[in-house]
């Protein structure tokens, strides 16, 4: 894939500290440059003092924003694999999720909860949250990202059976059209075992206990 993330930029060095940021130069100033245009076309003056470096702030979030493109999430989980003899339920909950609709490119944001079924291997726990994150730095919608953990998960490790439950709010809800503020998107996607009443059962009881 291309890297979106080849150059580096230091900024507020003048705020007693030095921070670098890493973007792909070419498409930070072409970005920027729809963005000039698109703040006139709102009305806005871009060479006001206040809008003067959101064009380029706003490229460099984008970037930032829908950087999964450029990462392969089965590399994340074949990079840490090992084979373990454990056949019992692994769950890792309330994993923060940050994403943008792909409809009105506006944020949804909730938690994941990500459970599978060992079947010779298990993963490095941490390696499931940055798979997580590696969907949901993509313009999505919240079902298909639920079903790529799932399947991404399921395909690399071949696990007895992977479970993903995802609730988010979206402000395309809250923010314009039918402006309901807390309203809660909830979407789930099961494979193997978790097809069972039984086990799933125990995956969303765990998922709502309380045991921290």
């Amino acid at each position: 894939m291309e890297n979106h993330t080849i150059d580096t930029f230091e900024e507020e060095e003048n705020e007693g500290y030095i921070k670098i940021d890493r973007y792909n130069k070419a498409k930070t100033v072409s970005i920027s440059s729809h963005y000039t245009d698109i703040l006139t076309q709102l009305g806005e003056d871009p060479q006001r003092e206040g809008l003067l470096k959101t064009p380029e702030r706003v490229a460099k979030a984008l970037q930032f924003l829908t950087h999964g493109y450029d990462i392969n999430p089965a590399e994340i989980l074949r990079s840490a694999m090992f084979k373990e003899d454990y056949s019992q339920m692994v769950v890792v909950k309330d994993i923060e999720v940050y994403s943008m609709c792909e409809h009105h490119m506006l944020p949804f944001f909730g938690k994941a909860h990500v459970a599978y079924i060992p079947n010779g291997h298990i993963v490095g726990l941490s390696k499931i949250p940055r798979v997580v994150d590696a969907f949901a730095r993509r313009l999505q919608v919240q079902e298909r990202l639920t079903n790529e953990i799932r399947d991404c998960i399921q395909e690399t490790l071949e696990p007895a059976g992977v479970a993903v439950v995802i609730e988010c709010q979206h402000l395309c809800m809250a923010m314009r059209g039918i402006q309901k503020q807390n309203s809660v998107t909830t979407t789930s996607a099961f494979t193997g075992e978790f097809a069972k009443d039984k086990t799933r059962a125990e995956f969303l009881r765990l998922i709502t206990a309380r045991l921290h």
